[in-house]
């Protein structure tokens, strides 16, 4: 039997990095992959990490590591980002956090394994069908974000374009396409930078061809999605459309639906509304979602309370309440939605009931397997979904101002903002409540969608926080005002009134987005089949050695 010989003790021993080579390329990937995440999104806030945010993971994929590794390592970043990012649940539940939160990454991580199976095969190969392959997995990015938003209920929260939602020049093209396009372009950016890195870095191009093909189309796609809807921006021409008092009672939720604190509940919002109309002579007041601690209509004395508010302040009110149907059946349905209290009609006699519901917020899902869970929300049974997008007439003046109102994450549903648009709403209104949330993150991630929904109708937005994110954007994306404290926060007790502006060029006209609806999608799953079929079934040949593959 033979021997080994006995190890040299002279020889140096081999380092960890040359005993796991891939060890490094593990470590980095992971570790800029989630913080970039984490950081193109609020609290950090910082836009320019959606620029490259894939780029660390399409690099190494451009190294072939072994599938596994990188599949549990791209899933293992995306997990932690997203469980960091929507950490400010646990305010309401933990388990809902540790569920949600490795769920969407889950989601998330399904694109990037996407992107390890195709970088390989698509590297390598002749220019056109590189560009098609990558363009491919862009859209690919758009079709995971919209999966979101539909599966069990949706929860389309932090597209990738709501990264840019303080950075609006890029989201103009949202009014033709969605924010869809948006975030098509940021990750077609990713991936064309990833490409020209890894011919410079990686392939010892020197000169001219350090060039990369693919980043030169994605540069023309960042240039074609910004340049030519200056035009939109530019030549406004502003009309006053209303003067808007803002009203944060920043009521704490063990308080609101706590029985023996509704009179300091109502003694709260009213002081904090006429104050508001003294120091403001705004024309319309507006208080943020159910922010009444009795249901409307259940209870007769709610409705003589709002009316009293209307006519002591003389402006007329637009809120959001919880109600039941109103009549007198003490079991009709529970509602989450908005009405409008003038000073002489008193209430309009029909309400906006909230048309997409919170799952076990405000209903339970699948209630015959899942009865025995109950809603977080400590009111009523389960709320019956509204199906009218019809906007509330808003007087102001001689005038009536159509509002389309967007209860809570309503706003976070493109569809439903569109809807309400069609419907007649030249102004959206959303009414939240973020107090459930405590003062992280949770209400900046939230206004983000707003900026969204915004410039695809090209209607200004007005929104309203029990204590914050509070103020209104106009039809560009661009925040007017933001309501704060003298210390810069926006979470606080108080009110401020707002001059809503209009562009006279979008009165009375719809966006193309409004008209044409989600035509963009359409596209991404052909790029996306096409790009699968060419790769997959065609398999064109690779570049043979010593052939110019650029």
């Amino acid at each position: 039997m033979p021997v080994s010989p006995a190890p040299d003790p002279y020889e140096p021993r081999p380092s960890v990095w040359q005993r796991h080579p891939q060890l490094g390329w593990t470590l980095g990937v992971f570790a800029a992959t989630a913080f970039l995440t984490f950081a193109a999104f609020p609290p950090l806030n910082t836009g320019e990490a959606a620029y490259v945010l894939a780029l660390p993971a399409a690099l190494w994929a451009y190294r072939r590591p072994p599938f596994r590794l990188f599949a549990w390592t791209v899933g293992a970043s995306q997990v932690v980002a997203w469980t960091a990012l929507l950490g400010w649940l646990h305010h309401v539940t933990w388990v809902g956090l540790l569920l949600l939160g490795p769920f969407v990454g889950g989601l998330a991580s399904l694109w990037f394994l996407g992107l390890g199976w195709a970088i390989p095969r698509i590297a390598g190969q002749r220019v056109p069908f590189r560009i098609l392959g990558l363009l491919a997995l862009a859209a690919l990015w758009v079709l995971g974000e919209w999966l979101r938003a539909v599966l069990f209920g949706g929860f389309p929260w932090l597209p990738l374009a709501a990264s840019q939602w303080q950075k609006p020049f890029l989201l103009q093209m949202a009014a033709y396409g969605g924010a869809w396009t948006v975030s098509f372009v940021l990750i077609s950016f990713n991936l064309g930078a990833a490409a020209y890195a890894h011919r410079a870095f990686f392939e010892g191009a020197t000169g001219l061809r350090k060039r990369s093909p693919e980043f030169n189309v994605a540069l023309l796609l960042l240039m074609g999605s910004t340049f030519p809807f200056l035009g939109d921006i530019f030549g406004q021409q502003r009309h006053r459309l209303a003067r808007v008092a803002l009203v944060q009672p920043y009521i704490p939720q063990e308080e609101k639906w706590d029985e023996r604190r509704s009179q300091a509940v109502i003694q709260t919002i009213e002081a904090v509304t006429l104050d508001a109309n003294r120091s403001g002579t705004p024309d319309v007041i507006v208080w943020p979602e159910a922010v009444i601690p009795w249901p409307l209509y259940r209870d007769p004395q709610v409705e003589r309370w709002l009316d009293t508010i209307a006519r002591r302040t003389g402006k007329p009110l637009l809120l959001g309440t919880v109600y039941t149907r109103p009549s007198a059946d003490p079991e009709g349905g529970w509602f989450n939605g908005a009405v409008v209290v003038e000073p002489v009609a008193g209430l309009q006699a029909e309400p906006y009931a909230k048309r997409h519901l919170v799952p076990f917020g405000e209903y339970v899902p699948w209630r015959p397997g899942l009865g025995w869970i109950s809603k977080f929300a400590p009111i009523g049974g389960d709320f019956e979904r509204g199906d009218d997008p019809r906007p509330l007439g808003v007087p102001v003046g001689p005038e009536r101002v159509p509002v389309g109102v967007l209860i809570c994450y309503e706003d976070i549903f493109p569809g439903l903002a569109r809807e309400s648009a069609q419907a007649g709403a030249e102004m959206l209104a959303v009414l939240t409540n973020n107090a459930w949330y405590g003062e992280g993150g949770a209400a900046y991630q939230h206004a983000a969608h707003s900026v969204l929904r915004a410039v695809e109708t090209r209607r200004p937005v007005i929104r309203c926080g029990n204590g914050g994110w509070s103020g209104w954007i106009d039809e560009f994306g661009y925040t007017r005002a933001t309501l704060k404290d003298e210390h810069g926060s926006v979470y606080f007790r108080g009110a401020e009134t707002v001059t809503v502006t209009r562009d006279l060029r979008w009165h009375g006209r719809q966006s193309f987005y409004v008209e044409h609806g989600d035509w963009f999608l359409l596209v991404c799953a052909g790029l996306a089949f096409v790009g699968y079929f060419t790769v997959l079934v065609l398999r064109p040949p690779p570049v043979r050695e010593g052939e110019n593959a650029y």
